[in-house]
């Protein structure tokens, strides 16, 4: 068993293994260029260092190991012409020696230009590279010994072709995923932009509403005042003005609403209609417990119908996602804010349920909007929680 020295951890040792591999990655064709120069150095000093064991002239043995081995530098870049120039020249040497023998430590060069050529090329120039480099090796052995070279070179290429196989898995699955990503990104956009949107029109009711009671009170008091007075213009001009903004606010909310938005001709609930909700919610057989601690007081208008849709969009995805049996709100009234929980007894959070649950993401946009903070994790009933805080004073 392999150690790691004393005062380095496993995580450093592991890093320090991985460094090559980080190198080659960065620089492939240096890391090639230096490999065919090995290589060509371990050939050359085959044939130097061999005594007079290769017969033939070094005129045939060295312009042949150079060509073997030199090429494989461009051996990612141009694979198939590397494999044509590497397997010519093997052949080439045989047929030149005749029966001279040839440097065997060369088939380190051979192989390596038959894999690349398989790892690097699509399936038709593999093919010719397969067929190249099993006539260089029946040229090399001869006929009669043909199984050596379908063997030998056959497995290199057929290597080849499993790492390019599993390369483009890799590729395709890479691209999958980062089209999943932007897939989704895209939608919790759509939905952020379509609980927007739903507030918007909520608030706009309100506003609208505020506003149209500012008008009517504003005409009957105007009507009290003797025509020409300060208090009769002033009063005008307030009605005028009002009128002229609800017109205007009309026109925006109009681009807001569709056919389908039948919600705006419901006026907008709050928690006074929470006994309601909760009544719905057990109707589905789900049993839901109230809690409310503090004095209840009444709230502005928009936060009222945001606290409201909080509680009811927790509810839902309790219904939709958690499998509970068992759901608790609690709406803790402090001095200053309002606290509000939902717990449930399910499954509890999950990576999938944060990163794309649409009505989570309403209800964030619904508690920023109000300048609050928003909080999930695990209940203490053993599944899901979500703790939002609205203050309720400025």
């Amino acid at each position: 068993m392999t150690h790691a020295p004393p005062g380095v951890s496993v995580n450093t040792y592991m890093k320090r293994l991985a460094d090559p591999r980080r190198i080659v990655d960065a620089h492939p064709f240096a890391v090639d260029c230096v490999t065919a120069v090995v290589l060509a150095a371990i050939v050359l000093q085959d044939l130097f260092g061999s005594g007079s064991y290769y017969t033939a002239s070094q005129w045939i043995y060295v312009p042949a190991a150079l060509l073997m081995t030199l090429p494989l530098a461009w051996r990612r870049r141009a694979p198939l012409a590397v494999c044509i120039v590497v397997m010519g020249a093997l052949a080439g040497e045989s047929l030149a020696v005749g029966t001279a023998p040839t440097p065997d430590v060369a088939m380190i060069a051979w192989l390596l230009a038959i894999y690349s050529a398989a790892a690097h090329c699509d399936r038709t120039r593999a093919a010719v590279a397969a067929a190249v480099s099993i006539g260089a090796g029946l040229v090399w052995m001869g006929v009669d010994d043909f199984l050596l070279p379908v063997v030998v070179f056959g497995g290199a290429w057929i290597a080849g072709r499993l790492v390019r196989q599993r390369q483009s898995y890799a590729t395709a699955l890479e691209e999958r995923t980062e089209a999943l990503e932007r897939e989704r990104e895209l939608n919790a956009r759509a939905a952020v932009a379509e609980e927007r949107t739903r507030i918007a029109r909520e608030l706009h009711d309100i506003v609208a509403h505020t506003l149209g009671v500012m008008v009517v009170q504003a005409g009957a008091e105007r009507l009290h005042e003797p025509p020409g007075t300060p208090a009769h213009e002033a009063l005008s001009s307030i009605e005028q003005s009002g009128r002229q903004a609800l017109t205007e606010m009309g026109r925006l909310v109009a681009m807001l609403r569709t056919d389908a938005d039948s919600e705006a001709l419901v006026p907008q609930p709050g928690l006074d209609q929470l006994d309601s909700l909760v009544a719905r919610i057990r109707e589905t057989g789900l049993e839901v417990e109230l809690v409310v601690e503090g004095s209840p007081r009444e709230l502005a208008a928009g936060l009222d119908v945001s606290a409201y849709r909080i509680v009811q969009e927790a509810l839902t995805n309790t219904l939709r996602h958690a499998r509970s049996r068992r759901a608790r709100v609690l709406m803790r009234w402090e001095l200053t804010a309002l606290h509000i929980e939902v717990a449930d007894d399910g499954i509890g959070p999950t990576l999938d349920a944060e990163s794309s649950g649409h009505g989570l993401m309403g209800i964030r946009e619904r508690v920023a909007l109000f300048g609050g903070a928003l909080v999930t994790g695990r209940s203490d009933l053993g599944g899901y929680l979500l703790a939002a805080t609205l203050p309720t004073s400025t």
